[in-house]
């Protein structure tokens, strides 16, 4: 058999942009986004992501160039997912909730030369230009606006979104990829624990990841897609390509709350939706909160979630998946994946099982947990503590810019260390228990920031907590609690002393917070993540804890 090998004909470049024309063909007539009052189906759709494209590309842009997007989750941002790679360039979305310095840094970085700006962004955007270093090459501007928006004030844009849809040419002939391994999109780390990085994926990995998650989560055709998961998170995860795969309904909006939720989830009949635990804890804390007349399938990750929170947000009708992945990953690729057995258990147990990170996906070659200076495998008893590899279609190419790092975490072993701290239990399923630098030493104890705040998220009064290390004189480093409360104006909020002693009845007196700071809000990334690395250098800040209590 050693004649047959790769040819034209059976080895054309994997790449997910081809869903889109096999959206058109299918389910041309379907809704394909609903926006306020606009709705466009997939033969529209299709139309206006070939005209884009056709525009970006009479703009001079080129195969490899970056173009930068900055958005929330309308129209326009889902078309680029689409238009911006099916002219050969590199798609760059950018968190639209960054400060300016950041902003121009990642352009300076990207070396993008086209911004799509929303609106809302475009003073930041400005901002960031002019802090770009002397002589460097200013990027084209185009602004995005909402239909019934007056653009004629779009000064220092070279047009707006809309006027690009309108003069492109609906039969431009976007080509494949010259190879599947061609870069596709550049994603930021969000950055919780340490700079951002530019993460790049190539057509291949991203195909392969779209797929994976379609069959991991069980989506079937024409879902409806509530999209409170921001598509500049890893391009929302893969689903922008997904829900073109399916000819589901992407129901976009600008900004939400639990009752905008709510809302939108009765009048489209929303099917699914994904997001941070933080999500997950404003819907069960929504003053608009009740019982779903149909199940909503929601998929949560970028954090462990908390089993009473997920046990809340089941008790309203929500079927809660979790699942695990990286920017790194371009997605999702290890699921909790349920076992039928399962469901004749406690709710409370069903919580604290569905609460694992679970096994790998299909489109994952394998996951393992393994000892930082070994490289082998820990014990599979849910309690040895180790460092979590992948490997696999989907992990990046590499960082941008950044040989030394990408050699770091793409070691000669042809594992990607993650620098997430977990366990594998007995029944092959893992389970997050910290970000390598979360981990507090306490005494010469490990102790796992995750489960603190599992305890935590179980008083009655929490709303959210997070817990860091601080600084002692005594035992080097100690449990240091970051609350905020909910809004229950009956109820007399806790002291410091009654967190303290409703964790002492729970967990080891070690693992007890020896510090509880009370904030109305903590800290978060764009994405929902509680950002950590500020709160330790409040706790770090505050001084030692037992030079405090002398």
């Amino acid at each position: 058999m050693e004649e047959l090998k790769p040819r034209p004909a059976n080895s054309s470049p994997l790449t997910p942009l081809g869903f889109l024309e096999r959206a058109a063909t299918v389910y041309g007539d379907c809704p394909s986004i609903v926006y306020n009052t606009t709705t466009y189906t997939w033969s529209q759709t299709h139309r206006r992501c070939l005209q884009v494209a056709s525009s970006i590309a009479s703009l001079g842009i080129k195969r490899g160039d970056v173009v930068s997007v900055m958005a929330p989750n309308v129209p326009a941002m889902y078309e680029l997912h689409f238009a911006v790679p099916m002219t050969g360039a590199i798609l760059n979305n950018i968190n639209a909730r960054l400060d300016a310095r950041t902003v121009s840094v990642l352009l300076c970085h990207s070396e993008s030369k086209l911004i799509f700006v929303d609106h809302l962004s475009r003073s930041l955007v400005l901002e960031a230009l002019s802090l770009l270093p002397p002589n460097t090459q200013r990027p084209l501007l185009v602004l995005i606006t909402d239909h019934d928006q007056d653009s004629s004030s779009a000064v220092e844009f070279c047009c707006t979104y809309e006027s690009l849809v309108e003069k492109g040419d609906p039969e431009f002939r976007w080509e494949l990829p010259s190879s599947e391994w061609d870069p596709m999109v550049l994603n930021y780390t969000s950055g919780t624990t340490s700079a951002p990085k530019g993460v790049v994926h190539c057509h291949r990995g991203i195909f392969i990841i779209t797929v994976n998650s379609l069959i991991d989560w069980g989506v079937r055709e024409r879902p409806v897609y509530l999209w409170t998961l921001p598509m500049f998170h890893a391009n929302g995860w893969s689903y922008p390509w997904g829900i073109a795969a399916v000819g589901g309904t992407n129901i976009c909006l600008r900004k939400f709350d639990g009752p905008t939720i709510f809302s939108l989830i009765k009048e489209h009949g929303v099917t699914h939706m994904c997001g941070a635990p933080v999500v997950l804890n404003m819907l069960t804390i929504s003053p608009t909160n009740q019982p779903l007349q149909n199940p909503v399938q929601i998929l949560t990750a970028g954090a462990p979630p908390p089993a009473a929170v997920l046990f809340r947000t089941e008790s309203l009708g929500f079927v809660v998946s979790h699942g695990y992945g990286l920017t790194e990953t371009a997605g999702l690729v290890v699921s909790c994946a349920w076992k039928p057995q399962w469901n004749r258990l406690p709710a409370s147990e069903r919580a604290r099982l569905k609460a694992r990170q679970g096994v790998k996906a299909i489109g994952l070659t394998e996951v393992d947990v393994v000892d930082a200076e070994s490289g082998a495998s820990v014990k599979r008893d849910g309690s040895t503590l180790g460092e979590i590899v992948l490997r696999g279609g989907s992990v990046t190419l590499g960082y941008f810019k950044d040989p030394e790092g990408t050699t770091k975490c793409m070691k000669e072993n042809g594992w990607f260390y993650t620098g997430d701290v977990g366990v594998m239990h007995p029944d092959g399923y893992l389970e997050i228990k910290d970000r390598s630098k979360d981990v507090i030493i306490s005494g010469g104890e490990n102790l796992s920031s995750v489960e603190v705040e599992s305890v935590l998220y179980t008083h009655p009064a929490v709303n959210e907590a997070a817990v860091v290390a601080r600084p002692d004189e005594f035992w080097g480093e100690t449990p240091c609690a970051f609350v905020s409360l909910r809004e229950e104006g009956s109820t007399r909020n806790p002291t410091e002393k009654e967190i303290m002693e409703f964790c002492r009845a729970k967990l080891p007196h070690y693992m007890v917070p020896k510090t509880v700071v009370f904030n109305d809000e903590l800290p978060k990334t764009s994405t929902g993540k509680i950002q950590k690395f500020v709160l330790r250098d409040i706790a770090r800040a505050m001084g030692s804890s037992r030079a405090s209590r002398m």
